[in-house]
């Protein structure tokens, strides 16, 4: 089973979110909580993170952190361990308390941050009592649901505003900021002179999304389920990426390379035929049309083309490959159908 991809980089902004395993609590109590904020504050010092944005949940927590060194993983896995130790031996209990390993999604920060600082800090108003849960979410998507009522959104922000376990507070000048946590980037993206106007404003940002139902999750604009951000930063991002495609999905389509899937549908669409019924043609332009795209703009070894092409040896893919290139270079005609191919492809 493919495994997601673990993007390491100097610089980076990330969000990062871990869930209980089986949804369960990993707070039972307020004192969880203080416990988990000094091992957050000890891992931003220790591994010279710097802390953006986070929320606690009672079953999961989200942060908006970047790091210096290409460190996350270290810093998460000591996070996660120490927390889950502690909480273990004070609960009296055994096993795991975080479902799997931590997700990380790599963020543009300049299109991205402003956007997902409110996003992390309008979890705790996101539930079904205060009409925000999924439910209610969706109806509203499809129009089925009308303005909230005006007692409603004030308990909604009143919430919002005393919710202790999250930087909100401090983001609206409500609390003083904890050392270990950076509020001025975020805000520098929403413009404005530095203090309490720029302070005002960012209220105004997140509170509007709770007056009008929040705003549309960020997360139906992922590339590759890993990074968050325009076409050059998901090129950025996935430029000296190295890893197997067949053990990392995704990983293809940040380096920029071509599912062998997208190219025998291309190859299909340009042959009006089904890829079964000309695989195992020998020497047809179709076959060796999609074997060349394969090892050209999929980057695919010769073993991977072979089974796609009927568990033909590797010799045959690169005599396939070869006798291509041969082909287009002495018919105008097939050149003009790579030509095509190459432009679906987006090559």
């Amino acid at each position: 089973m493919a495994r997601p991809i673990r993007i390491e980089r100097p610089g980076a902004w990330y969000h990062v979110t871990a869930r209980g395993n089986e949804r369960r609590s990993i707070y039972l109590d307020n004192r969880d909580r203080q416990r988990f904020c000094q091992l957050l504050a000890e891992a931003v010092e220790d591994f010279r993170l710097v802390l953006h944005a986070y929320v606690l949940m009672d079953n999961h927590f989200h942060l908006l952190l970047m790091t210096p060194e290409a460190n996350l993983s270290r810093a998460m896995q000591w996070l996660n361990v120490s927390y889950s130790v502690w909480f273990n031996r004070r609960h009296g209990r055994v096993g795991h308390l975080f479902q799997g390993r931590y997700k990380a999604i790599v963020v543009d920060p300049v299109g991205w941050a402003l956007e997902l600082s409110r996003y992390v800090h309008l979890n705790p108003v996101r539930v079904g009592g205060l009409e925000l849960g999924k439910a209610a979410r969706h109806r509203r998507g499809a129009g089925a649901a009308g303005p909230p009522r005006p007692p409603l959104v004030r308990e909604r922000i009143k919430m919002l505003r005393r919710y202790q376990w999250s930087s909100y507070r401090a983001y609206v000048g409500l609390a003083r900021p904890a050392m270990w946590l950076r509020c001025e980037e975020v805000l520098g993206f929403i413009g404005g002179r530095q203090g309490r106007r720029q302070r005002e404003a960012y209220r105004e940002h997140v509170e509007s999304a709770v007056r009008e139902g929040l705003a549309e999750s960020p997360w139906e604009k992922l590339t590759a389920q890993v990074v968050l951000g325009g076409a050059e930063f998901v090129r950025t991002v996935g430029k000296g990426l190295r890893g197997d495609a067949r053990e990392q999905s995704g990983l293809r389509r940040l380096q920029g390379r071509a599912e062998l899937s997208q190219i025998i549908g291309v190859v299909e669409q340009l042959k009006a035929e089904k890829w079964e019924k000309f695989r195992d043609r020998h020497g047809d332009w179709g076959r060796d049309l999609a074997l060349y795209l394969g090892r050209k703009a999929g980057g695919l070894k010769l073993k991977e083309l072979g089974q796609a092409a009927g568990e033909i040896d590797y010799a045959s893919v690169s005599a396939a490959v070869s006798r291509f290139e041969n082909r287009v270079g002495k018919d105008a005609a097939l050149a003009r159908v790579l030509s095509q191919a190459r432009k679906l492809l987006q090559m």
